[in-house]
């Protein structure tokens, strides 16, 4: 595809292109790649001042960049076309998608499958094999069942809605539309509910549900866990990352962002366009407000206010945690000088 239809299909996020004053340029892009590994028949990109060098030694046959006349100006002097956008990662992302799309097999149910009569399967649906859908479930239209994946009684998917390969799905729970379910994913399982006692554990029967609303991914080894009574809820347009743990009770507003093995004990409440780093842990009951970040590996024993920034264990604000650390590093000075002091 030459470069020219590319900026032409996305030039509702275009600000400036360099085929104009390059007309005899329109180099023919049969894949994108990174900044440091493309050739010249590839599309990259530069977002971010850490990128910026690659401009001068890249061997990309064309560049999205951000609306900056230097780096455009040098890219014009290697004979690199480029086009300006004010998302250069966005524009990448909506070109890959343009050389790439993820397998998707044909509607068909494979004789190995093992479906109850009482479910309902909607139309265009595709069930792969070993795949076991028990009583009562409700599958609708478009959606892809890869192999050996198991749904309980009572359990709803709505419309185009993917489960990846070995995936489970506990009674009762709800997935709306467009949502995908990665490989591996416990979703409605037991909520970690015990009752102790003086001659041990009594375990506490988790008769409440899990509901995913639209759009929501989840990524591979994930669990998200049914609690006791009510419900626990992932609000639509959120993405969850591999390995993360969602415990009984939590609520979780919509488009949130939670990376890798972050986990949340039972009864956590999050707000909105939530953005919690890797391996963040959140203890029993916290409340998250709307817009708040937590960076890698906070712990967060306490509520947060929306809006605010936390880092460490346990979590404080983050300008705060940034002189904590400053400080940290000159300890082994400040206790040389304590030494000598006392002596």
């Amino acid at each position: 595809m030459k470069f020219s239809e590319i900026i032409s299909r996305f030039d509702d996020i275009v600000t400036d292109h360099s085929l104009n004053t390059n007309p005899n340029s329109d180099p023919e892009i049969t894949a994108l790649a990174a900044i440091d590994e493309a050739n010249s028949s590839n599309l990259s990109y530069i977002e971010g001042p850490k990128f910026f060098s690659w401009v001068g030694k890249t061997n990309a046959g064309a560049l999205i960049l951000p609306e900056d006349k230097t780096l455009q100006a040098q890219a014009q002097e290697r004979n690199i076309v480029w086009v300006a956008t004010k998302e250069p990662r966005l524009f990448f992302a909506k070109a890959i998608a343009v050389y790439y799309q993820p397998y998707r097999p044909s509607p068909a149910i494979h004789p190995t499958a093992v479906i109850d009569p009482t479910a309902e399967i909607g139309s265009d649906v595709y069930i792969g094999p070993h795949v076991v859908i028990q009583q009562r479930v409700k599958i609708g239209n478009g959606a892809i069942i890869y192999p050996n994946v198991v749904i309980y009684p009572d359990v709803t998917i709505g419309d185009r809605t993917t489960l990846h390969a070995n995936c489970t799905i506990h009674e009762r729970s709800q997935i709306g539309a467009d949502c995908f379910i990665h490989s591996g994913v416990v979703i409605g399982a037991e909520g970690f509910g015990y009752v102790p006692t003086r001659s041990g554990w009594v375990k506490m029967q988790q008769s409440g549900y899990t509901v995913l609303e639209d759009r929501v991914e989840v990524g591979s080894n994930s669990a998200i866990d049914r609690p006791a009574v009510g419900e626990t809820r992932i609000g639509h347009d959120t993405i969850i990352d591999n390995l993360v743990q969602i415990g009984h009770g939590c609520k979780i507003g919509f488009g949130c962002a939670i990376a890798g093995q972050a986990g949340l004990a039972g009864g956590v409440e999050i707000g909105n366009r939530v953005i919690l780093a890797g391996q963040t842990g959140i203890a029993n009951q916290v409340k998250i407000g709307d817009g708040a970040i937590a960076s890698a590996q906070a712990g967060v024993h306490n509520d947060v206010a929306p809006g605010e920034i936390v880092s460490g264990t346990p979590a404080i604000p983050h300008k705060l945690y940034l002189r904590v650390c400053a400080v940290y590093n000159r300890l082994p000075e400040m206790y040389k000088a304590l030494k000598q002091f006392q002596r």
